[in-house]
């Protein structure tokens, strides 16, 4: 646990400097002087946008370190298996034919849809004769664009295109208190994940060799689907999509710690919580004090270093 303290170190090190970056100069001394306007700013955007942020980048991180074991393959995300477009249009469902129910209540209507793409794409898998590791995240991306296209032709036929893609676009500059706190439930859920561990491991090594271990196959891959599922529709609902963020956290974590995911979740975790505030961070100082989504930021950085992990000599992720 020490080594985590430079990890954990840093990260505070970036919320406060999330804390501190906006288009309203915030001087710490005002803050600490007690003026009003200034803290009713802290509190009502300032500390919920870095909570948001933080929560986020933790939660898609861990998620695809799931899928990563559950598939086992390491170009396997919630973007790349059909959940990140499922939950897309389980939102533009909602948004069209149920806006009057409670948050949550859309919140477990995008969650089943999420849950119902990715059971989907391991149901394909389950039947494909070939399990390659380019295969694989192939059939998950094609999967994606089918539902994305049906969720195109729904938009386009109620004329709501530019209102799903800036719903679906990464961003947390309308995070404010009151519209971010469904990302609390991913604590929770990141928490059962860190407990079930040792079973995600196991599963990882495949079908016949965790029911050999007296380990319930179906169980723990029924409980991963639900917590991807869950996390993905929490995300989509309050920021969108942030691309890459499961893909390229928990591959360079593996790589530097390999795959036993009750050491590497803490990292992962870390990690994924760090990137986000830092594209974050960048998206609002490269055109200030106009912002940069983090759709956008996340999606440069991430493909940088995604190239790099693949064109690297020694690589191990095909």
């Amino acid at each position: 646990m020490k080594k985590l303290i430079p990890g954990l170190v840093l990260v505070l090190a970036l919320m406060a400097c999330s804390l501190f970056t906006g288009v309203l100069d915030m001087p710490l001394d005002r803050l600490l002087a007690g003026d009003g306007d200034m803290w009713e700013v802290f509190r009502a955007t300032r500390l919920p946008r870095t909570l948001a942020l933080a929560l986020a980048g933790m939660a898609m991180a861990i998620t695809g370190t799931i899928m990563q074991l559950l598939t086992r393959n390491r170009f396997v995300e919630p973007a790349t298996a059909g959940t990140m477009q499922s939950a897309s249009l389980g939102l533009l469902i909602v948004a069209l034919y149920l806006p009057g129910l409670p948050v949550f209540a859309k919140m477990l209507v995008i969650t089943a849809f999420a849950l119902a793409g990715t059971a989907l794409f391991m149901t394909i898998l389950q039947r494909l004769p070939l399990h390659s590791v380019l295969v694989v995240p192939l059939v998950g991306i094609m999967l994606g664009g089918i539902i994305w296209a049906v969720t195109m032709f729904f938009a386009y036929r109620h004329d709501m295109i530019q209102s799903l893609l800036a719903w679906t676009m990464g961003d947390f500059s309308a995070i404010m208190q009151g519209r971010y706190e469904l990302l609390w439930l991913t604590l929770p859920l990141a928490v059962t994940a860190y407990i079930a561990a040792d079973r995600f491991t196991v599963a990882g090594l495949g079908e016949a060799f965790t029911t050999n271990l007296g380990v319930n196959y179906r169980t723990v891959m029924t409980l991963g689907l639900i917590i991807v599922a869950l996390v993905t529709a929490a995300i989509v609902v309050t920021v969108g999509q942030i691309p890459f963020l499961g893909l390229i956290v928990p591959n360079i974590v593996a790589l530097a710690m390999g795959d036993n995911m009750r050491r590497t979740l803490p990292w992962t975790a870390l990690c994924g919580a760090g990137l986000v505030l830092a594209c974050d961070i960048l998206g609002r100082i490269i055109r200030y004090p106009y912002e940069i989504p983090i759709g956008a930021t996340m999606g440069v950085v991430g493909s940088v270093i995604f190239l790099y992990l693949l064109l690297r000599k020694g690589n191990r992720l095909a």
